[in-house]
């Protein structure tokens, strides 16, 4: 008997250790390890899971979400997205500083809903067409040149549990208990980017366009896969590769190796400005999603995820993608970069 007690005893401290590790993870990450076992999670979920992510004070720094109003970066206008067609103030974008004006003071165009905004000048027009806000098929062959900028996150509001979110409110109709729960004045401008990310997200969508705001990471799987149909799913960002990169504007050359994903339909979710982790996701139809491996004139190098709309026909004949291509709705596919910080879902067709 006592030949067998150390192999006994080996057995449980593996357990306990097991035990300890899974008592650990945050219950957002244990979800996905449940659901989601053969999904590789991309960094832009990773960084919003912590050991303590089931404590809502450290998950929902209000400041941290949306800004302290200084030190606000002038960014790339197309950095973010949002549903708003910007013929008022400007919508937090994002890199999660609240109020911040788009590229150069211009309101931009919504890419989420592919409206119309305030029309830019000739000039602000030719300068958008040597960016690569909106760009062809074609036009990720390998050698060939875009500029373009990718910052980084800067949004650290977390995710919060299911059970947590749930637990608050998240309705128009609720915004005074809203920013009482988060001791937000009503009258701040926190409270106005709260405001305006529930409102976004209580928009009705587009035809063809099925939406969501995930405010967890459980939903936002739930969501993603049951739009596509399947648990065997790829989730994937665009990723800076080096450490220490800027934030600022550089010319991109791409390189071999460019990968089609799989499916005709993606899910696409993009983090809103909130106290903590909120996803806008819509399911988009007829749309092709790749992955470019980019290579900076710096030799920065950025695996970027690549949307590409087959079908535009119900785009606004003004929106600024058919300006700055010189195209019409419905006539050819348009392609745009997501930002580092949103997430395409697509079917995984690899056994699992």
């Amino acid at each position: 008997m006592g030949f067998h007690l150390p192999l006994i005893f080996a057995i449980l401290s593996l357990a306990a250790v097991a035990l300890a590790n899974h008592a650990a993870q945050p219950a957002p990450q244990l979800y996905w390890n449940s659901v989601l076992p053969n999904t590789q999670m991309p960094r832009s979920i990773s960084e919003l899971l912590h050991p303590d992510s089931t404590n809502e004070e450290k998950s929902t720094n209000i400041v941290n979400a949306v800004g302290n109003g200084k030190g606000k970066p002038k960014i790339f206008p197309f950095s973010g997205y949002s549903r708003k067609n910007y013929e008022g103030s400007p919508p937090p974008h994002v890199q999660k500083n609240y109020g911040q004006k788009n590229y150069e003071g211009v309101k931009v165009y919504g890419q989420k809903n592919y409206e119309r905004g305030a029309s830019p000048s000739d000039s602000q027009l030719l300068h958008y067409r040597d960016l690569a806000i909106f760009f062809f098929e074609k036009d990720m062959r390998p050698g060939a040149t875009m500029q373009f900028q990718f910052p980084r996150n800067s949004n650290t509001a977390t995710f919060l549990p299911r059970e947590s979110a749930q637990s608050i409110p998240f309705s128009s109709n609720k915004l005074p208990e809203i920013f009482s729960h988060f001791s937000v004045k009503p009258t701040s401008e926190e409270a106005k980017t709260i405001k305006q990310t529930i409102e976004e997200c209580e928009a009705p969508g587009l035809k063809g366009e099925e939406k969501y705001c995930a405010t967890s990471l459980e939903s936002m799987v739930d969501f993603s896969t049951s739009k596509l149909g399947t648990r065997n799913v790829e989730a994937i960002s665009t990723e800076i590769l080096e450490k220490g990169a800027t934030m600022s504007m550089h010319n991109y050359t791409t390189m071999p190796g460019l990968k089609k994903l799989a499916g005709d339909k993606v899910v696409v979710c993009h983090k809103e400005n909130y106290p903590y982790a909120v996803f806008f996701c819509h399911a988009i139809k007829q749309t092709a999603a790749y992955v470019l491996s980019l290579k900076a004139d710096d030799g920065m190098k950025v695996k970027a995820v690549t949307i590409c709309h087959l079908d535009t026909s119900e785009w606004d004949p003004e929106h600024l993608s058919f300006q700055i291509l010189n195209v019409k709705p419905g006539t050819t596919p348009i392609c745009h970069f997501i930002s580092t910080d949103a997430i395409a879902w697509v079917p995984n067709h690899k056994s699992a």
